[in-house]
């Protein structure tokens, strides 16, 4: 049953969050807009088109981002404020447990988990697709220039566990590019080769048309070369995989990335640890913020001489070590051998002993 003593705390959960969610945005869209005023004007856009088509992504991807940040330091704020003002110690003084105490705080902590699972999955992805539409537009144009030494328009894919293919000049609105290859590998040998001047997607066979073709299957005895001036061939390939996209990560929801994961992984693609620790972070945050706003509660419910600037020291510094602990635990995942799992929950494991020895070390 929840008492009014509950729906206080609860309230005041509430408000302080939803003001300091306000209070970091503000600073977030200023130091953001202050960074990219070059962009901005280079790309004649005004305002009310800069807000829509990149501010409506942006800030979302930033409450995603400090979400758990968010509720820590509401949690540290408000409850410090009722431990300076003795609330915290009326209320045990009234016969109310610990843990009866602490149960308002974990209702709150559930409830904005669930709130960011479901942004997380769902959500935010599509915010992220404006914010990525506008940077990958405008922003990251202006700031890497017009260099075609790259060749952007370029693919190199692993489509099987011994084929590799690349296409040159490709043109996604058409659907076609030049200069494309096959190559299949076999004991680190290619004893098959198809290169072909033209390829062009068949929306009536659902297949790729290759243009000009020459064939080469090469054995122990000798090379056979045959020339084809059409031909039609079904490859795990798709007009929608020949994208390159910095952002793909983040505007793809929780079943499309994992539907992704899946067909690359089927591909023989190396370098998926990122999207997997995505994938698995995007369970694991929500859990976090459970376990911070134990820990802020349990920090900022003991009264001291030092007030609430004390607990918001205490727990900036917390904070600071939780998110450089995620970032460590995600560069050894991306960059070394680390499991993804283990990666995007190596915080929360690590957190849940802190919180566990916080509230035993706590004065009941």
């Amino acid at each position: 049953m929840i008492t009014k003593i509950d729906w206080y705390i609860i309230k005041k959960f509430f408000v302080t969050f939803i003001f300091c969610m306000l209070l970091f945005t503000a600073i977030a869209v200023a130091v953001d807009s202050s960074e990219k005023s070059d962009d901005f004007v280079k790309s004649g856009l005004s305002t009310s088109q800069i807000i829509q088509e990149y501010y409506f992504g942006f800030i979302p991807h930033i409450w995603g981002l400090l979400y758990p940040l968010f509720v820590f330091i509401a949690v540290i704020f408000f409850t410090s404020k009722m431990a300076l003002q003795s609330e915290v110690i009326a209320i045990l003084a009234s016969g109310t447990s610990y843990n009866r105490w602490l149960r308002p705080y974990i209702l709150g902590g559930i409830v904005f988990a669930v709130g960011l699972w479901f942004a997380n999955r769902y959500g935010i992805p599509k915010a992220n697709v404006i914010r990525g539409a506008f940077q990958a537009k405008i922003s990251d144009k202006v700031s890497s220039g017009d260099n075609f030494s790259n060749c952007y328009n370029c693919y190199y894919l692993r489509v099987s566990t011994d084929t590799y293919v690349g296409v040159k000049n490709y043109d996604t609105a058409s659907r076609s590019g030049n200069t494309f290859f096959l190559n299949r590998i076999k004991n680190n040998k290619i004893y098959y080769n198809l290169r072909a001047e033209r390829i062009q997607w068949d929306t009536t066979k659902k297949s790729w048309k290759l243009s000009n073709v020459i064939e080469r299957r090469v054995d122990s005895a000798k090379e056979i070369v045959k020339q084809i001036p059409e031909m039609h061939m079904h490859l795990n390939v798709k007009p929608g995989d020949l994208r390159k996209d910095d952002y793909l990560k983040d505007k793809l929801n929780t079943p499309e990335l994992v539907q992704y994961i899946k067909m690359e992984e089927l591909r023989g693609t190396e370098g998926l640890n990122s999207l997997k620790v995505e994938r698995y972070r995007r369970t694991s945050t929500p859990f976090s913020v459970v376990i911070l706003t134990l820990i802020g509660a349990v920090i900022a419910g003991r009264k001291n001489r030092g007030g609430s600037g004390l607990h918001l020291a205490t727990g900036i510094i917390i904070a600071a070590i939780f998110i450089v602990s995620d970032r460590f635990s995600t560069v050894f995942s991306v960059k070394g051998d680390l499991s993804p799992l283990v990666a995007a929950w190596i915080p929360n494991i690590a957190f849940s002993v802190v919180a566990v020895y916080l509230y035993r070390k706590a004065p009941k």
